[in-house]
């Protein structure tokens, strides 16, 4: 660094600030960034008024950032600051940042509880377990430090984020999201162009640009030893492109007489990668002990002077090597060794050879403890190796199922790479490289795990191995949306590792059951699939799986078989339903659990065993399968005809979407959006999210995905009488009978088509659908079926099989369908001229519509009680929706009993903004306990 403590002289006044004058405590960097030292003090206050504050700076490398968090810091001193840098060469090892972050913090351990507290010990190493999902882990640090800033406001400081492992960044982005009233600031730095797993985009960001010429100037003539001439300040601060690093750089290294222009100045000056190289030449220049000693502590992260120094000794270098003023112009020593900035760290390692580095990770392996630090060990090891090395890898294979057990998949990934690249056999290689995509893609990092199994699969020998690799080819298709081809490719897999091992092969058979229904569930993708399942049986003797019978119940369905099919399927609902524990293999096939129950109309299972899948995926932090619950919690929620819990929730799913950056299942979400939209009658606003969803699954290639949203559309139309736009949208998708009908379609496609003349096609789905319903048996089957038959019945038939309806769907969940039975039945009843029979049903549809909030079918239900000679008064809401999405979500759990803590688990957030939240609630609804909640709430949230 230059001159810092020689910026004002007897001769020479103080520098003046952009904005003030310059103190003469205020570091020379600062001169100019009244902007960006005005934000973090308002992060500050954020924490000091009892919420709290995020905030990502972001800039090339040496712009300055790394000196405004050193200010924020100092600013902080009535908190508790925890701060942690990320360094390139460590990126890999899972959760090393997160753990150096949290150490101030983890005697409050013993405090969480025991899901969030095994799943962060697991995590960091202390305590033998499963892999811990990392948003049980994000859960747990959320709680950890809100619940340490309840004792005293925290900061949380994160420079360079861009060099943080994976998961610690990931944890470190839900965790700010999350934040709200927790007396929690969080701060990051990040370098121009680099995008820590994405999870930091979309949090409030400043850009931290050059310093503006006057402010360049400034600092340049602040930051010399002599007066710069005004020609070579201007030469000078165009060179250096406002980068306060360079300038202050510039200032050390020019010599009075280029300051003054009395010499000419030698161009073009250092910056940029000629300001990394200036640094790297004044390494090279100190002696070569001085050096090594700072390529040893360049070269570990962790910064623990006892180890570094054991390096050394291994190398030979003594205590005075820390003696060289140069050193501590780079390096600060205590309590821990930190290099005074990145590109100090950076030249202290680059500057050395390649012998010599390796030299310095076999001496950083030997210091390290082989139990409690194995695989740091191992990974310096990995570094000193100057060529393959079986040993080594077989080691860094042992750090890699260490680091997966953990739940750092992308450590493991990048532990079982190094090991490829040291193992000799190419086979071997071949298969490391293969388990390191598979943890590429459990990571998320899809284009990673892509490109190595594309380099894996020609040294693959091994027909089951090739298998593996054409299933995870097949997942990262899905992942990236390419469904058509992801099916194809999985069931190819599935009879490549049949012969080899069966149970793998039916459970790859499952996922492309699940890619084919999603891309095109009236196709031939299904069809294929589904004829495959009965040519990969069971093994002969093993015991049979859910999977096994949901795949054989859904072949069979397809056969015609009807009751068998339906007989394995219910078989499978019914082990999940009747187990004391949600399995895993269950959270993890939810989708196709969610298809079987509506393959059998079974809504009370359907229902049970959402709640019950959400219920274990938060348990486990599965936060993935989390959203996919909440998906399949809101789809439910219609079908139940609870329009504004469904909105509350798809809230809640995008909510959570929004703190990890998943955006898996944002398109599901807004189908359920959609469909809400199409049930309330809101047409205007239902056509212009139609139209951008039919737009982009057309683009993706989603065939579902059109459907879903047709079929949304087509309930809307029948909610409006326009019975010819219903049918179109609700028939004119399918080219042929759907191998997989969503029970929630036939009654529209039977109706619609009805209502507009076309018995034809209302009969041909009646008679697809009517022997699938009575093999089920359920009330749904049996009321739909009845009501599908009684429009297509003669009138001395269609009453009896309307009330059959009637009673059958008043015995199950599914209001809205008792509702337009009662509609279907009194229009019936009107056009038979029995007008005081039709206006009973008719008020009863109209009063269970309203109570929906289902206008659009209202509406339809009072022009009929027009019709009949009744004057139906449209209901009007006592009481305005006063409270957000999360208000209602909170407001409702907390009416039902749930504690704040039990409120925060379940929703990603902490105890602190679980009470703010609810102190609004009170303010909003004029009440002051949770008790008056229960009567407040049907008012206001439906």
């Amino acid at each position: 660094m230059g001159p810092v403590g020689q910026c004002e002289t007897a001769d020479r006044p103080a520098a003046r600030a952009v904005g003030g004058w310059r103190s003469h405590s205020e570091p020379l960097e600062l001169v100019g960034r009244a902007k960006e030292t005005h934000a973090l003090e308002c992060v500050l206050a954020e924490v000091r008024d009892g919420l709290s504050g995020v905030l990502v700076l972001r800039g090339e490398a040496g712009i300055g950032q790394t000196v405004l968090l050193d200010w924020a810091a100092g600013q902080a001193s009535d908190m508790q600051v925890a701060r942690v840098t990320g360094v390139e060469p460590e990126m890999d090892l899972g959760f090393a940042g997160l753990h150096l972050l949290l150490v101030p913090f983890l005697d409050g351990l013993e405090r969480l509880p025991a899901p969030q507290r095994d799943a962060l010990e697991c995590a960091f190493g202390l305590a033998a377990g499963p892999a811990p999902d990392r948003f049980l882990v994000g859960l747990a640090v959320l709680t950890l430090i809100t619940d340490a800033a309840m004792r005293r406001p925290v900061l949380c400081v994160v420079d360079d984020a861009q060099w943080l492992d994976r998961v610690s960044v990931e944890v470190l982005g839900f965790v700010a999201r999350r934040l709200y009233a927790d007396r929690v600031g969080m701060i990051f730095a990040v370098e121009d162009e680099e995008q820590p797993a994405g999870v930091l985009r979309g949090l409030p960001e400043l850009p931290v640009g050059g310093l503006a010429d006057d402010a360049a100037g400034e600092l340049l003539a602040a930051a010399a030893s002599t007066p710069v001439d005004p020609r070579v300040q201007d030469q000078i601060v165009a060179e250096a492109a406002g980068n306060p690093l360079a300038l202050i750089e510039f200032a050390a290294e020019l010599t009075a007489g280029e300051l003054s222009g009395k010499v000419p100045l030698t161009r073009p000056l250092r910056c940029g990668e000629r300001l990394a190289e200036l640094y790297c030449s004044r390494v090279r220049a100190l002696p070569a002990d001085v050096q090594l000693l700072l390529l040893l502590a360049a070269a570990d992260e962790q910064g623990e002077p006892d180890k570094i120094w054991r390096a050394a000794g291994q190398l030979g270098i003594g205590p005075e090597a820390a003696c060289s003023p140069a050193v501590e112009r780079l390096v600060s020593l205590a309590p821990k060794i930190r290099f005074r900035h990145p590109l100090m760290r950076s030249a202290g390692y680059y500057a050395a050879s390649s012998s010599a580095r390796r030299r310095a990770h076999q001496a950083l392996a030997a210091a390290s403890d082989p139990e409690l630090d194995p695989d740091r060990r191992a990974w310096h090891l990995a570094e000193a190796a100057p060529g393959p090395d079986e040993q080594v890898a077989a080691e860094l294979e042992q750090s890699a199922d260490r680091a997966r057990r953990r739940g750092g998949w992308a450590s493991g990934a990048a532990f079982l790479e190094r090991a490829a690249a040291l193992t000799p056999d190419p086979g071997r290689q071949a298969e490391r490289l293969l388990q390191a995509a598979e943890a590429r893609l459990v990571a998320g990092q899809v284009p990673a795990a892509r490109a190595l199994v594309q380099q894996a699969t020609p040294c693959l020998a091994d027909p089951l191995a090739r298998g593996k690799a054409a299933r995870l080819e097949g997942l990262t298709l899905f992942r990236t949306g390419e469904l058509a081809k992801a099916s194809s490719v999985l069931l190819a897999a599935a009879r490549l590792i049949a012969p080899y091992d069966t149970r793998l092969a039916r459970d790859t058979l499952r996922e492309a059951l699940d890619t084919a229904h999603l891309s095109d569930s009236s196709g031939s993708g299904p069809a294929e699939v589904l004829r495959a399942i009965h040519a990969i049986p069971k093994a002969e003797g093993s015991q049979v799986t859910i999977v096994d019978l949901l795949l054989d119940g859904f072949a069979t369905l397809r056969e015609g078989r009807h009751e068998a099919g339906a007989g394995l399927l219910r078989r499978a609902l019914a082990a999940l339903a009747g187990g004391e524990v949600f399995p895993d293999e269950a959270i993890q096939g939810f989708r196709t659990i969610v298809v079987a129950a509506h393959q059998v109309y079974d809504d009370t299972t359907l229902h049970e065993l959402t709640e019950r899948c959400v219920a274990a995926a938060r348990a486990r932090g599965a936060f993935t399968f989390v959203l996919l619950g909440l998906v399949a919690t809101a789809h439910n929620q219609l079908l139940e005809g609870r329009v504004a819990a469904a909105e509350a929730t798809v809230a809640e799913g995008r909510a959570l979407s929004a703190s990890t950056g998943c955006q898996a299942h944002l398109g599901s979400f807004a189908v359920a959006e959609l469909e809400a939209l199409a049930w309330r009658g809101r047409r205007a606003e239902t056509r212009r999210l139609a139209d951008r969803m039919l737009r982009d699954f057309a683009e993706r290639g989603i065939a579902q995905g059109t459907r879903m949203v047709n079929q949304a559309l087509a309930v809307l139309e029948l909610g409006q009488g326009n019975y010819a736009d219903a049918a179109q949208r609700a028939l004119g998708t399918y080219e042929q009978p759907p191998v997989l009908t969503m029970a929630s379609e036939v009654e529209v496609m039977i109706e619609a088509a009805v209502r507009c003349g076309d018995r034809r096609d209302a009969s041909s789905v009646l008679e697809a659908f009517a022997p699938r319903a009575q093999a089920c048996g359920t009330h749904w089957a049996l009321g739909l079926l009845a009501r599908c038959r009684a429009l297509l019945a003669p009138d001395d038939q269609a009453e009896a099989d309307y009330r059959r309806a009637i009673e059958h769907l008043r015995q199950c969940r599914l209001a809205p369908q008792l509702a337009r039975s009662h509609l279907l039945y009194g229009e019936w009843l009107r056009r038979q001229r029995r007008r005081r029979e039709a206006r009973d049903q008719l008020r009863t549809a109209c009063e269970m519509f309203e109570a929906m909030q289902m206008e659009g079918f209202a509406d339809r239900a009072r022009a009929e009680l027009l019709a009949t000679g009744e004057r139906a008064r449209k209901r009007s809401v006592d009481t305005p929706d006063v409270l957000t999405a999360q208000e209602t979500q909170i407001a409702r759990l907390a009416s039902g009993g749930a504690s704040n803590a039990e409120i925060a688990t379940r929703l990603f957030i902490s105890a602190c903004t679980v009470e703010y939240h609810l102190r609004k609630v009170y303010r909003k609804l004029g009440i002051t306990s949770r008790v008056q909640l229960v009567h407040a709430l049907p008012a206001t949230s439906g």
